[in-house]
């Protein structure tokens, strides 16, 4: 997968295949006014009849972006060749040399990419890889005529930009959809200049949606077997009633042409964040200032949850917007705003869909229970996602091991599941590392081969809670094993602290 799959950063490249991203939804001003309303397509049981008068409607607001870059040249380069009088090639040398022979210090580069148009009055969206690093954008228009484009905006989270053209008359125009009403199996239609070839129209199917390809913290694609090349990263993909639902960003190849499988940003992504680069010149997204990890199965299973999901609260990031004990570490979001978080990549994908300072109701499991906490969300800042993204890892599903639970005091050291745990002293603060705020029981060595080895855990780490119970002891956490021992329990959640005092959860089996 990860070697079929070429995520291009420009156009330019030979074999670039991606096309990648964007970010969420509200209505966007006047494109629905006037934007172009093409008729839909006669209908079959085998499909459309024929998307030509569809098509024809709607070429007009697919646009030919050509942009050019400076290169500086290493070296003093090639002398130029002796060409014949006359010769065809003779443009070609006199652009590329100089009058002294010599190749020109700077030089032009150009690639090709696609875009359309949202605005009559010429507002365009595109990739953001498309237009990166250009010196110079250029919108090429069906009909030939040729407008430079000033960039408007740009979100390099969804590889997504708007330009602004400047027309004489008012431009055709396309409108959003809604992609969420989009389902697998549905006819859709993409346009775009695959190859430099302008106005090239395909037709296929939403082959699957909600498509994770690594490609960036928000990926939810659609993807399609309408037939998607290089060329046509920034062009619309449409349903059958004309509306844009994607824009086609990605495709996975061996070859560098089409297989079948290509990848658009659903609008329910896009939309929101066009509007916000038309309005603001930046994208504005909702931040929850929390660190989340997977809930894997044994977790889930010590936490009572009857299926894996959710996205588990490893940490909560200081100065964010629920510092205030609101969400704490150890909480299992299991909804937000009213949409269920399946797994841990849905929360910061509704986060980001959500305005700032809006007052959501987050559902999550604690200490067993579900309750429903209100947080009002702030603004997700570049330094602020750095630590939103920096997600602890996710633990492995299968382990193995045991433990020698012996009898001990409280403070004496105890060796069980494959760890040696000591009390945390200030020497022992010392030896590791440790932050003074951290509190909880050192672990000071780990087996290899043993459960804890397996689950990652290392010497200089802290275990802070057992089964949500804070623990100050080894005895604490011994105890603790026998109780869930007792009960019946497979696994022991456990919230252990790094030597700098950031959070994560495993789940170390007892059997």
């Amino acid at each position: 997968m990860v070697n079929s799959l070429r995520l291009s950063l420009r156009h330019s490249l030979a074999t670039v295949m991606a096309l990648t991203l964007p970010g969420t939804s509200i209505a966007v001003p006047a494109f629905a006014q006037t934007s172009i309303q093409a008729a839909p397509s006669a209908r079959v049981a085998g499909g459309p009849a024929s998307v030509a008068d569809l098509a024809e409607g709607l070429l007009d607001a697919v646009v030919n972006i050509s942009t050019s870059q400076s290169v500086k040249n290493e070296g003093a380069g090639p002398q130029r060749p002796v060409v014949p009088e006359g010769s065809p090639f003779q443009d070609l040398f006199d652009d590329f040399f100089d009058g002294d022979g010599k190749s020109q210090e700077n030089r032009k580069v150009s690639s090709l990419g696609s875009g359309f148009v949202i605005d009559p009055s010429g507002y365009v969206v595109t990739n953001n890889h498309v237009i990166e690093g250009a010196d110079d954008i250029e919108v090429i228009f069906p009909n030939g005529n040729k407008l430079k484009a000033k960039l408007v905006g740009t979100d390099t989270k969804t590889d997504l930009s708007v330009l602004k053209v400047e027309p004489k008359a008012p431009l055709k125009s396309v409108r959003f959809g809604d992609s969420k009403k989009m389902r697998i199996g549905d006819w859709v239609m993409a346009i775009g200049n695959p190859f430099g070839l302008g106005g090239s129209v395909t037709i296929g199917i939403i082959s699957a949606r909600g498509r994770n390809i690594n490609a960036g913290p928000y990926d939810n694609f659609i993807q399609t077997d309408a037939a998607i090349n290089k060329g046509n990263s920034g062009g619309p993909l449409f349903n059958m009633n004309g509306e844009v639902i994607g824009i086609n960003t990605a495709i996975i190849s061996p070859s560098g042409g089409s297989i079948g499988i290509g990848f658009a940003v659903p609008t329910e992504l896009a939309q929101n964040i066009v509007q916000q680069l038309i309005e603001f010149g930046e994208t504005r997204r909702g931040w929850l200032g929390v660190r989340i990890q997977p809930v894997t199965d044994d977790i889930a299973e010590s936490l009572g949850l009857d299926v894996a999901r959710g996205a588990l609260v490893s940490g909560v990031i200081k100065g964010g917007p629920v510092d205030d004990g609101t969400i704490k570490a150890g909480d299992v979001v299991l909804s937000f705003d009213g949409k269920p978080v399946k797994e841990m990549r849905d929360l910061p994908l509704a986060v980001a869909e959500s305005p700032v300072g809006k007052e959501v109701d987050v559902v999550v499991l604690r200490d067993g229970k579900e309750q429903t906490v209100k947080v009002t969300l702030g603004r997700l800042e570049d330094s602020a996602a750095e630590d939103e993204e920096n997600q602890a890892p996710a633990t492995k599903e299968e382990d193995k091991g045991g433990d020698n639970l012996a009898e001990v005091k409280p403070e004496d050291p105890v060796e069980l599941l494959g760890m040696t745990l000591t009390m945390l002293d200030e020497a022992r603060h010392k030896t590791f590392g440790i932050a003074e705020s951290v509190e909880g029981v050192v672990i000071t060595a780990v087996e290899p081969g043993s459960v804890a080895a397996d689950k990652g855990l290392k010497a200089g780490e802290v275990i802070v809670e057992v089964a949500q119970d804070f623990v100050s002891t080894p005895g604490d956490v011994s105890d603790r094993i026998v109780e869930l021992k007792g009960e019946g329990r497979r696994n022991a959640h456990m919230m252990i602290a790094g030597a700098n005092g950031q959070l994560r959860f495993v789940a170390l089996p007892l059997e």
